[in-house]
């Protein structure tokens, strides 16, 4: 079979988008050459691209998303450029085009600006988590550490209380390592329960002014409570986030999701590779999966490792924890197969 001929490309850059698309010293030109298996020249304000035909019109669709952020006046640095080309390696072209997840899209929906500084969503997941947040009731963010799931849940909940779509917001999550007995820790109850949700607290600094976070709690627009604080409630017109829901238990999911009242918005976040509940006690974010899915108004969006937004090892240790966890569940399967007759027939839970 013949290799296809090489072929060249060139397009134009508008001057005033071509500072924001080179980035600071050419960086991101140096990531765009090192990610692309096409060649990239550039002279003056033209891009010259060269190579395999499939390969020059990939490298094509990555500078036209690149060319538009930087038109928006959004700085594309490395990070962009990289985020770019995965999303456009993992997206089915034509799918993306009718939902609107062009990476030039996903990158710059604004949710939140403080300051300078704008909260979006970095990956084609964390928009369709974004999105289904706007869409629904209720909705379960599931995936590893460091994808976003409470950041931007807490990103919607100041922007839906900024659009007076809500009147406080609820952050809550269960202390768990207190084994919620949090009477007999010592303090205040704030002083009692500032451990547990101090990631809260952190994402929300970043969000609203500091010096007007005491002021809100004390008003009641923003209220920060264990889960166990939660019984027997009925929460109208609120934006409710519940943390790390995976050291939850079936009984406080459900006690959870039915405090839920007119006008309101539930967002659940955990991570099922971290529970933190003892002995053989099931999770409740991992039984709210079968009892819930398929449900109107409800939505499971998930995140993977590919979507962490920390330091690049981050995903790669989320990886390498998933193939150990698997290498020993295999393990442990081979260990309890019967020595001789076929494998018993075990059938996957629905996810």
């Amino acid at each position: 079979m013949t290799q296809p001929d090489p072929v060249q490309s060139r397009i134009a850059v508008p001057d005033t988008a071509l500072l924001a698309l080179l980035g600071s010293r050419d960086e991101s030109l140096r990531t765009a050459e090192e990610l692309l298996a096409a060649d990239v020249h550039v002279r003056g304000n033209e891009l010259t691209l060269s190579g395999e035909p499939a390969d020059v019109a990939f490298a094509e669709r990555v500078f036209a998303e690149l060319i538009t952020l930087a038109e928006r006046g959004q700085q594309v640095g490395s990070d962009t450029v990289r985020r770019t080309v995965e999303m456009l390696g993992e997206a089915d072209p034509a799918v993306a085009a009718v939902r609107g997840e062009s990476p030039a899209e996903v990158l710059s929906l604004d949710i939140v600006s403080r300051r300078g500084r704008t909260i979006r969503p970095k990956t084609l997941n964390q928009k369709r988590y974004v999105d289904a947040i706007d869409a629904n009731t209720i909705v379960f963010g599931i995936g590893p550490a460091g994808t976003g799931k409470t950041y931007l849940a807490m990103a919607k909940a100041v922007q839906a209380l900024q659009a007076k779509q809500v009147n406080r917001i609820i952050l809550t999550r269960p202390a768990v390592e207190a084994g919620e007995r949090l009477g007999y820790l010592p303090g205040t109850l704030y002083e009692k329960i500032d451990p547990y949700l101090r990631p809260l607290y952190d994402a929300l600094h970043d969000m609203v002014d500091p010096e007007s976070i005491p002021k809100l709690i004390a008003a009641g627009t923003i209220e920060i409570a264990p889960l166990a604080y939660m019984r027997g409630r009925t929460l109208n017109d609120a934006f409710i986030i519940l943390d790390e829901a995976q050291n939850t238990t079936p009984e406080q999911m459900k006690m959870f999701l039915t405090r839920l009242g007119f006008g309101s918005k539930i967002v659940v976040t955990g991570d099922v590779t971290q529970i933190d509940l003892p002995g053989s006690t099931r999770s409740g974010l991992q039984v709210v999966q079968d009892i819930l899915f398929g449900v109107d108004d409800v939505a499971f969006p998930e995140l993977t490792s590919s979507d962490v937004v920390r330091h690049r090892l981050v995903s790669d240790i989320v990886d390498a924890y998933a193939r150990f966890d698997a290498d020993q569940g295999r393990g442990q399967l081979r260990s309890a197969a019967p020595r001789t007759g076929p494998p018993q027939d075990r059938r996957s839970r629905r996810r």
